[in-house]
């Protein structure tokens, strides 16, 4: 009763749920500080890959890498249980981190070259799916009435993790390097892990043979096939519309990351100097975020639906695009990725995972990663075709701003009419 009445300070918490909550998110506290102690030395690598234009093969490399991941991972799903799935992901990617360690430590030259951007295509393509993994398992936890007044609260548990994660890679990127911090990561991980294994037992997920032989879905996998995401995706409009929010999503962000490769190679001219730089800004992301998830995000959402607050990123969006146009320096990019990424993470991320706790198990899982990963990363293909067409046409960046406008106001459109829609499936009777 103590720790629901503290909790309720910060969230609209009813009787029964504080377990869960805490649970979710200190797993997400444990998996969000292992990625952003990996996120500054992807981007470092990807800064350092030789140049804007093998920077622009590396996006289409991850592409190529989730048509390869979700078969795989589908496969999984359709013959693997929930509770053993979803840390078995976890474990693999924490053991990739220690595999790497050993050839970003041992290589050198080219061979090491190699590794590094082979490292930018699997931690891009693994990040994704470990997130959605995560926040798939959520929606098929909680309600969508839950969601709107809790996702915020465990979103703020791995934004604290990726303060953590990112206070220490300022503290450590120059003092021991930026590679031995996969370890670090790899820990992290795995702490993550024991987490999920607690939630899964508070909520009995897949029980045993018991509930099977009584009609639960508790203990079957989720899955039908190794391509059941792609169709899943394919005959739905709702999924076809979250797709189309996050590919613009993508698409906008992967010419801002561009960008900032180019401001941030010619600002900064040392790795450490560079990795620290990204640290920095993801520390002060996190930071806004965390105080907008504590005491706003659980009371804006069910104030004003999902569709204002998925609206809130295009506009931010579009803004950082003229700001960026206007001056094109580090301060300035500094500035507006802050901004759009605390906006992200702390409204409209939680907005975007309530989308999918109305529809069917199945969907949660493999038409979701389908989404989060072949999807959004190609959007970053998108991006960065729109990078080479705007170097090639000469546009300049307040050009590029104006040219973007009425894309951001279909993007706004498209997350109202997601709004609507959900809150018409949660209310439908055999809504999930």
């Amino acid at each position: 009763m103590g720790g629901r009445s503290a909790l309720s300070r910060f969230v609209r918490v009813e009787p029964g749920e504080s377990a869960g909550l805490l649970w979710s998110a200190l797993s997400f506290f444990f998996i969000l500080a292992g990625y952003y102690v990996i996120r500054p030395l992807r981007d470092e690598m990807g800064a350092s890959a030789g140049g804007g234009f093998a920077l622009n093969w590396l996006f289409f490399g991850t592409l190529a890498g989730t048509l390869v991941v979700n078969p795989l991972f589908g496969a999984l799903v359709a013959r693997t249980p929930r509770r053993v799935f979803v840390p078995a992901v976890m474990h693999a990617f924490a053991a990739s981190f220690v595999a790497f360690f050993g050839l970003l430590t041992f290589l050198d030259g080219p061979a090491r070259l190699a590794a590094g951007r082979f490292f930018f295509v699997y931690a891009s393509v693994f990040n994704l799916l470990v997130v959605s993994v995560f926040w798939g398992f959520l929606a098929d936890l909680f309600r969508s009435e839950q969601a709107k007044r809790l996702f915020g609260f465990i979103g703020l548990g791995g934004t604290v993790g990726g303060i953590l994660g990112g206070a220490v890679t300022v503290a450590l990127a120059r003092r021991i390097g930026p590679v031995p911090l996969l370890l670090v990561a790899a820990a992290l991980f795995e702490a993550g892990v024991l987490c999920l294994h607690r939630l899964a037992g508070i909520y009995h997920v897949d029980v045993g043979a018991a509930e099977r032989a009584a009609g639960s879905a508790d203990g079957v996998p989720p899955g039908t096939g190794a391509l059941s995401g792609l169709t899943l995706f394919a005959k739905s409009r709702y999924l076809l519309g979250i797709a189309a929010f996050l590919l613009l999503f993508t698409v906008g962000s992967t010419f801002l990351y561009l960008a900032q490769a180019r401001i941030v190679r010619s600002a900064f001219h040392d790795a450490g100097a560079r990795t620290a730089f990204f640290a920095k800004a993801d520390l002060v992301v996190n930071v806004l975020t965390a105080l907008t998830q504590l005491f706003l995000t659980g009371r804006i959402l069910p104030a004003v639906g999902l569709g204002p607050a998925l609206a809130l990123l295009p506009a931010v969006t579009a803004a950082g695009f003229f700001a960026l146009g206007v001056s094109s320096t580090a301060s300035t990019l500094f500035a507006v990725q802050v901004l759009r990424r605390a906006a992200e993470f702390a409204l409209v991320k939680p907005a975007r995972e309530a989308l999918f706790t109305v529809v069917p198990r199945e969907e949660k899982y493999t038409a979701k990663s389908f989404i989060d990963t072949f999807v959004y990363r190609s959007g970053d293909a998108l991006g960065a075709l729109a990078d080479r067409l705007v170097a090639f046409l000469g546009l300049s960046p307040l050009g590029f701003a104006w040219l973007f406008l009425p894309v951001a106001a279909v993007w706004v459109a498209n997350a109202l009419a997601l709004g609507r829609r959900q809150k018409a499936l949660a209310n439908e009777p055999s809504g999930v």
